[in-house]
């Protein structure tokens, strides 16, 4: 059975947040990163469930009686102990492929971005989340280093990434770029691999995620990061990206519409002073809405005018992001989307918490 891997509009049971824990290096911003994933809970629990993995049962019982205060609904939430080093979902969580229709879930090892960060315990995660009955769908551990931060599917055979990523030395020393191809046609079904040369945000500890950069909207669209200036250090990586993205084709030969996403003003840390990876590219798609980063610009408006044209029939939500970019990613990178039929029917009982 070939394995396809779903893109992220395809309905879900729920997303995956991974909370953060006093010790880890959001402890001095542990105030503010839990009030925007608390928004995030809020707000995801709107449309759908959120799966959140908690340090403790200390920690779970706090969070439950924080829900219970927000208002969120008991049986859109599952708070379950799995012992992790961060909170970036994204890259620690398992990814998702159908095949005829089942659902499997693909646990990629994951070595804190080449080796940058502690991530022992991240790797285990999932196959911890797995031991708990968590998962309807089976969990198959892989020996290739992959981040879920380091694709993008269309859900029809095409995948987008960066050579800066998958071809770094720090994931996967031994494959080349025909060896990655093939491992990701192998396990993701993929039909072709478009690979971007250029682009790269200052503050990225990723090595060039491709969700900081472009993203598919649906299978006949990709929305990008945009620098319009031309003093910006960005602004030549940049605008050769943007060259590339138009000289992109879809399968059949016909060019994606485009979605240019604005640059907000550069963000930098108020510590040391050093620029954050502040990217509208690192949207959220649910049930039913789109989830998107903003950090107290102007150009926020114009990001939101720029997904809504991209996502008509989606609700969209603001979600402020500022405190996010200070640990070097943001809205996208905190949360796995998890597809229906990946998750235990029971999960999200009344009495799940």
């Amino acid at each position: 059975m070939t394995p396809r891997l779903l893109p992220e509009w395809h309905p879900q049971d729920a997303v995956q947040l991974t909370w953060p824990t006093p010790t880890s290096d959001w402890a001095p911003l542990l105030d503010t990163i839990e009030a925007t994933l608390e928004a995030m809970v809020v707000a995801i629990a709107r449309y759908q469930p959120v799966l959140v993995c908690v340090h403790d049962a200390i920690q779970r019982e706090r969070l439950t009686q924080r829900f219970d205060a927000l208002g969120v609904d008991p049986q859109r939430r599952a708070l379950v102990i799995a012992d992790s080093d961060d909170t970036w979902a994204r890259d620690h969580g398992p990814i998702a492929v159908s095949r005829d229709g089942a659902i499997s879930l693909l646990d990629y090892v994951f070595t804190g971005w080449g080796g940058k960060f502690p991530a022992t315990r991240d790797d285990r995660l999932s196959r911890a989340l797995a031991a708990q009955g968590v998962f309807q769908a089976p969990l198959t551990s892989q020996d290739l280093v992959l981040e879920g931060g380091a694709i993008e599917s269309d859900g029809e055979g095409t995948l987008l990434t960066t050579s800066a990523c998958l071809l770094n030395p720090n994931r996967n020393p031994a494959l080349d770029r025909a060896a990655v191809e093939a491992r990701l046609c192998r396990d993701l079904g993929a039909s072709r691999v478009l690979w971007l040369e250029h682009g790269h945000l200052e503050g990225d500890d990723t090595d060039s995620h491709i969700d900081t950069l472009a993203r598919f909207c649906d299978a006949a669209s990709i929305a990008y990061v945009r620098c319009d200036d031309p003093e910006d250090p960005h602004y030549a990586e940049l605008a050769a990206m943007e060259r590339e993205i138009q000289d992109l084709r879809r399968e059949d030969g016909s060019p994606y519409r485009l979605f240019a996403l604005p640059w907000p003003k550069a963000c930098h840390d108020p510590d040391d002073g050093h620029r954050l990876p502040a990217t509208y590219a690192n949207f959220l798609i649910i049930n039913g809405a789109v989830l998107v980063p903003t950090y107290g610009d102007a150009a926020d408006f114009r990001a939101l005018e720029v997904l809504k044209a991209a996502f008509p029939d989606r609700d969209l939500i603001p979600i402020d992001c500022r405190a996010v970019i200070r640990q070097h990613g943001s809205l996208h990178c905190l949360t796995m989307q998890l597809p229906r039929g990946s998750l235990a029917p029971t999960l999200f009982s009344a009495d799940a918490d």
